[in-house]
């Protein structure tokens, strides 16, 4: 049973932003200070992508653990009422990540996901996207030759 009346609980999910979130803010601001610039949320693609890196064509998709089910994490919980309806959007969410990972893939962009739970540890986090973005291009790369994380 829901502890929040019907008009909180509204009000609550109605700031719920879909893009430009925290974890989005902090994914863009530290791939600036890499020194990769990108584009936001490009509707010519399939999905608006949060980030595109259109020099590396690379897309980056910034998902909330909760709202993606990011399996294993402690932020993918379940509320405990109206189990239906949350199955139903869970479900939902999933199949429609990757319906728009695999139109991104047939259009040849490479994708990475990153974790709303990832941005705990920024070190591992800026590795992992340099590692990412610049696999398979030419180690002469204004970016890749920088070596700073």
């Amino acid at each position: 049973m829901d502890t929040l009346s019907k008009e909180r609980r509204s009000w609550n999910m109605s700031r719920i932003r879909g893009q430009d979130t925290g974890p989005e803010r902090l994914v863009r601001s530290l791939l600036h200070r890499m020194g990769f610039r990108f584009r936001l949320h490009r509707a010519d693609l399939p999905g608006k992508p949060d980030l595109v890196l259109p020099k590396w064509r690379v897309v980056v998709l910034v998902h909330g653990c909760f709202w993606h089910r990011h399996r294993g994490c402690r932020l993918a919980y379940t509320p405990k009422s109206r189990n239906e309806f949350w199955s139903r959007k869970f479900t939902r969410n999933i199949e429609r990540d990757l319906e728009v990972q695999r139109q991104l893939r047939k259009l040849k962009w490479r994708v990475i996901v990153i974790w709303e739970c990832e941005l705990e540890d920024q070190s591992t986090l800026c590795r992992r996207l340099r590692t990412l973005i610049c696999w398979n291009q030419a180690k002469t790369s204004p970016v890749a030759s920088r070596g700073r994380s």
